[in-house]
């Protein structure tokens, strides 16, 4: 199949089954097409709004036989409430230094990531990723993209400890978390609800309307942490919607 985005043509390609991530005895399958070098950023906020994620140059979203649990899930960044227990990870955290640095792979960064890849998705489809894969996950790109790195307080004018590191995407109306890692050592800082708040606050100081999160998928475990913040919307058939309380219930 073909959609037209101005002058070009994207030629949409699907994969064969696979064993489903997220959710057990499934298969997944995805469709997908190579973003373009001279169109890409506007190629993919087009994409985003209809359910696709990036991945280096490709654009991607679930085209699974029989199932559609996963739905792509966007904050609503203007006015959103804080809750009680997402301000105290705010304040467990505003020791912290983010930084916002080029979209260049670095060895700190990638340490970090073994680490969090070994502690929290060991048998995961990323746990074999080497240093090559890590530099084309985040330098093979034409979209408005950046890192941020979170460090702990310098004690001698050096740069201080990477502690978290998120790959963000910019669109023409939001932020999109393509993905983040951290120290997977146990701690009351709840670093992966941090990041996402942090760019809560970026999108509101940027006048931007969302945070994009990916998929959540209903039913997976994983994937239960994106319901906790609220408002929360949802792609379905018949557009963006609020998820609602008893899709919350249900999880």
């Amino acid at each position: 199949m073909t959609q037209h985005f101005a002058t070009r043509q994207l030629r949409f390609f699907l994969t064969a089954p696979s064993p489903c991530p997220y959710l057990p005895g499934r298969d997944e399958r995805k469709v997908f097409a190579h973003l373009p070098l001279s169109e890409g950023p506007s190629v993919n906020d087009s994409l985003t709004q209809v359910g696709f994620r990036r991945s280096q140059n490709i654009a991607y979203r679930p085209a699974c036989d029989g199932c559609d649990a996963c739905v792509s899930a966007r904050i609503p960044v203007k006015g959103y409430p804080l809750g009680r227990s997402e301000r105290r990870v705010l304040d467990r955290n505003e020791d912290l230094e983010g930084h916002l640095v080029e979209a260049e792979a670095t060895m700190e960064q990638f340490d970090l990531l073994r680490r969090y890849l070994s502690a929290r998705h060991a048998s995961g489809g990323m746990a074999d990723m080497t240093w090559p894969d890590y530099v084309a996950m985040v330098e093979d790109t034409a979209v408005r993209t950046h890192l941020i790195e979170y460090r702990t307080p310098s004690e001698d004018r050096g740069p201080g400890d990477l502690i978290a590191c998120v790959l963000v995407d910019i669109l023409h109306d939001g932020l999109s978390l393509v993905y983040s890692f951290y120290d997977p050592a146990p701690t009351r800082r709840s670093l992966g609800s941090f990041v996402i708040l942090d760019h809560l606050r970026q999108a509101q100081a940027a006048d931007l309307a969302f945070v994009y999160l990916g998929y959540w998928v209903s039913g997976s475990v994983k994937m239960a942490y994106k319901a906790r913040f609220n408002p929360l919307e949802v792609l379905k058939p018949g557009g963006w919607r609020l998820l609602s309380q008893r899709e919350r219930e249900e999880i």
